[in-house]
């Protein structure tokens, strides 16, 4: 069974970073395209980040650009996104996500496995 697992998420002051990370089982990701979305309140969820099967290709909302680094370590089957410079407006439940697909190009990803969410929370 494949699971994916957020941790890392927390209360955090406006300013302030957290690292996420998603931790896959079940299967290797090591030829799969991975990324992040996040979900606010009362709001759809939408894309944070995303990182190619090689590592070598990553891609960025706008709104995070500058702020938000993806990462992931094929040893350890692991995804991460470390969140600086962190925003009221960054508060939402994270999601981390895998392609079933393998060596996808990073825009022509179609997220098919989900994990069940961590929360952050940024203070003002």
């Amino acid at each position: 069974q494949v699971q994916l697992v957020e941790s890392g998420g927390g209360l955090v002051q406006a300013g302030g970073s957290l690292r996420l990370s998603c931790a896959a089982s079940g299967r290797t990701f090591s030829r799969n395209a991975m990324g992040w979305f996040r979900q606010a309140a009362g709001k759809d969820r939408e894309f944070v980040a995303g990182i190619s099967w090689s590592g070598g290709s990553t891609s960025y909302a706008d709104s995070v650009k500058g702020r938000f680094t993806i990462s992931r370590d094929k040893a350890k089957n692991t995804v991460y996104l470390q969140m600086a410079s962190l925003k009221p407006e960054d508060t939402a439940v994270y999601y981390c996500a895998a392609d079933a697909s393998q060596f996808t190009r990073l825009v022509d990803v179609t997220y098919e496995y989900w994990g069940q969410g961590t929360q952050v929370t940024v203070s003002s």
